[in-house]
């Protein structure tokens, strides 16, 4: 045995004894006969119920690895994994703050489908949570900022800042992460309207549509999904780089859609331990979670090595309830639909409370790979009840924290070997074909990466080759990555029989516009927009056309006016292209069609209510002076789920601007913001209620972090925010409130209060 390989395996006899030690203790001092003690990864594996015909086979444990929250491959098929160990230290968060999480790079060297060597390759990080391999080096956030370092070997060279406000405001469960890397090759982030790309050796910023909280992935047409904690699959019908060019638009028809409504979830054991566990309707008669709490982690499996009935299906973790979800699926042209594998079960559940899967990748093996943080606290201490503080308390959840798993879900028996991309343009372009997703992913990547303009002439041929249409569609991405993409190309797959081609083909006309080409593009999605069939897609070229020729851009808005006002997708097209234009439109609008009730009304009508004055700007600012603690709490928690304007983001909660509740009775307020709130709840007259949002909006009156001072300044801001006009709350209404509801845990409910 050498020096490295002796020194991991004693360190994994410690980890197992202290374990051991800590399970013992566990044991001797609760009697609840659901306390959680740790296990040995294989011993967790044996806990855990899975689909038949499937097994759980586990690739790292402690001290390999600590507190992975998310991982992806490289070409040689290692795996590169985030560890965030400082999350949650105990229940009050104590060092939460110190720079203790790593970017490790873990390797297979026997080939037994197990990690033997670990590398770290960056250290002393704050809370890192997202990672992505671009060209000779690696995309790390650690919020605020979004750095890329070179790689050399298995060490960090060169830093540079791609963005100082990658994470601005929003707390560690409310900031942005994924940086998934899209077909379209841009790089693409749950919890963000921000897409990034390096062009020449420069990194380049766009704003786009707002995704999700927790993880995101895509189909093999490149169409992003993602989720937020109380939602099992959200996502969008349309490809990514189509919207979000208008910033007034707060929602757009076709992205952050409902694709699986079903927000049901089948544990295998009690869920005692879940932050709200104490309210009605949160956990059943047997003490089971109902619904998602935690969803997070979704991945669209487009491997070759599970049997074909999963591929293109949705996996979901919610590590509240120790299990992963399966959904299947539909995809009927325009929109993307799925429900539920299974009636009262999973595809996964474990009955150890440990396991809790943060996030999901296909290995280049094919295998389905589960990072797990394994631990007992995965709730942020911003919103952690004094039930859950209980909870954790009774059954010993808070230590330890150096544990965590990787495992992988492959066919029972199989024992499959990472696949490494090749370095010949020749294999590059073979493994284009492959029926491994991540691997034409991968082989795409590497192409771009390299600059391979010799592959040019391969890449067109397989564009041209209808036999392998997956394969056409990377060839069209990798060709615009180098740069190479003609209108012909273009033109090609636009004349195709398939309006799956001919919907990437359209994505992709914006990269090849110029002033050059302008006469013959506009015409193209000219044509484009009077075929019913490509109309619903070509309209949200527009900013393109606009970019190029805005003449032409005006007759096309008006042929969709008169055409398409009621199309809900189309509307939501016109909208995006019509930033700084939205009271005009409206007008143009009016006079073509007087009904107030169509969607392209109804569409700008929302964005000019979501457009801020001038005046409105300069009041906000100094409402930030006047309530700098207010303001900073506002931003870390509030806006991340009501939207930084306070009109509310889709999925997640209603608006606070011109709330009732919140220009209403102070006192009422107060007790929401100290104690939650359980829907439905109705603002502006309109019910809201899950799924439309997430169920509950959790109180903030357990944690340490805000004194009585900090949550009235915070009161006094959001009253005074925006268009709300209502006056100031004092420090003593604050406790008049606290002891009035003194002992309460639960969220109130709205009638409850009214």
């Amino acid at each position: 045995m050498g020096r490295y390989q002796y020194l991991i395996f004693s360190a994994l006899i410690l980890a197992f004894v202290a374990c051991n030690q800590h399970k013992t203790t566990t044991a001797a001092n609760n009697t609840d006969k659901d306390s959680a003690g740790v296990l040995e990864g294989r011993e967790a594996i044996k806990h855990m119920q899975l689909e038949d015909g499937l097994e759980v086979q586990l690739v790292a444990q402690e001290p390999m690895v600590v507190a992975p929250v998310a991982m992806t491959f490289d070409f040689s098929g290692r795996m590169w994994v985030v560890e965030m160990t400082g999350f949650m230290p105990d229940t009050s968060g104590t060092g939460e703050d110190m720079a203790s999480g790593k970017i490790v790079v873990l390797e297979d060297k026997n080939g037994d489908g197990e990690a033997d060597e670990r590398q770290v390759f960056l250290d002393s990080l704050v809370l890192p949570r997202a990672i992505c391999l671009v060209d000779s080096g690696i995309l790390v956030a650690t919020p605020p900022q979004l750095y890329y370092y070179e790689i050399h070997g298995n060490k960090a060279g060169k830093r540079t800042l791609v963005d100082d406000h990658y994470a601005d405001g929003g707390n560690v469960e409310h900031q942005p992460n994924g940086l998934l890397r899209g077909m379209d090759n841009w790089i693409y982030n749950a919890k963000s309207d921000s897409r990034y790309r390096k062009v020449n050796g420069k990194w380049i910023k766009e704003h786009t549509q707002f995704r999700g909280q927790w993880g995101i992935s895509q189909d093999d047409d490149g169409r992003l999904f993602y989720n937020n904690n109380s939602q099992n699959l959200l996502g969008d019908y349309f490809l990514p780089g189509l919207s979000g060019k208008n910033t007034h638009q707060r929602e757009a028809a076709g992205f952050d859609e409902k694709v699986v409504a079903d927000n049901n979830v089948y544990p295998a054991r009690k869920n005692l331990g879940v932050n709200r566990g104490y309210v009605k309707g949160v956990l059943d008669e047997e003490g089971k979670l109902i619904s998602f709490t935690a969803a997070c982690g979704p991945h669209i499996y487009r491997g070759d090595l599970l049997p074909r009935k999963y591929y293109g299906g949705a996996f979901v973790a919610e590590p509240a309830a120790n299990l992963i979800k399966w959904n299947i699926l539909r995809d009927s042209g325009d929109v993307v639909t799925g429900e539920q594998a299974y009636k009262g079960k999973e595809f996964l559940a474990s009955t150890d409370e440990r396991f809790r899967p943060t996030n999901l990748i296909t290995g280049t093996d094919g295998a389905l790979y589960i990072t797990d943080m394994y631990r007992g606290i995965i709730q942020h201490k911003t919103y952690l009840t004094p039930y859950l503080k209980q909870q954790i308390a009774a059954r010993k959840l808070t230590l330890p924290l150096n544990c965590g798993r990787i495992y992988r879900i492959v066919p029972k028996g199989s024992h499959p070997k990472m696949m490494t991309t090749a370095t010949s343009t020749s294999a590059m372009l073979t493994m284009l074909h492959h029926k491994n997703g991540i691997i034409r992913d991968m082989a795409q990547q590497q192409l771009v990466d390299q600059g391979m303009k010799a592959a040019v002439p391969l890449l067109r041929a397989s564009l041209h080759d209808t036999t392998h249409p997956l394969t056409q569609r990377h060839a069209l991405w990798t060709l615009e990555g180098l740069d190479a993409l003609t209108l012909n190309d273009v033109r090609y797959l636009l004349d195709s029989s398939s309006l799956k081609l001919q919907i990437q083909a359209m994505a992709a006309l914006p990269s090849l516009y110029n002033k050059s080409n302008s006469k013959a593009v506009t015409a193209i999605i000219d044509s484009l927009l009077r075929q019913p069939a490509t109309a619903r897609y070509a309209a949200w070229l527009l900013p393109a056309v606009n970019k190029w020729d805005k003449a032409a851009v005006t007759g096309m808005e008006q042929f969709l006016l008169s055409h398409y006002a009621a199309d809900r997708y189309i509307a939501a097209a016109v909208v995006n292209n019509a930033q700084g234009r939205e009271r005009a439109l409206l007008e143009q609008l009016q006079v073509v069609n007087k009904d107030t009730t169509i969607s392209l009304y109804k569409a700008l009508h929302e964005t000019m209510e979501d457009m801020q004055s001038a005046a409105e700007q300069q009041k906000m600012a100094a409402l930030e002076l006047s309530y700098p603690r207010g303001y900073e709490i506002f931003n870390n928690i509030c806006q991340t789920c009501h939207g930084k304007n306070g009109n509310g983001i889709a999925s997640m909660a209603p608006p606070l601007n011109e709330s009732n509740w919140v220009n209403g009775d102070k006192k009422k307020l107060a007790a929401i913001v100290l104690y939650g709130l359980t829907g439905p709840v109705t603002v502006h007259g309109k019910v809201y209620q899950a799924p439309e949002i997430s169920g509950d909006m959790p109180g903030i009156g357990a944690s340490d972090e805000y004194s009585d001072a900090d949550i009235a300044q915070l009161l006094s801001y959001l009253r005074a925010a925006w268009k709300n006009k209502a006056g100031q709350v004092t420090e003593s209404d604050i406790k008049w409130v606290k002891k009035q509801y003194n002992g309460r845990q639960k969220p109130f409910t709205a009638s409850e209060l009214q």
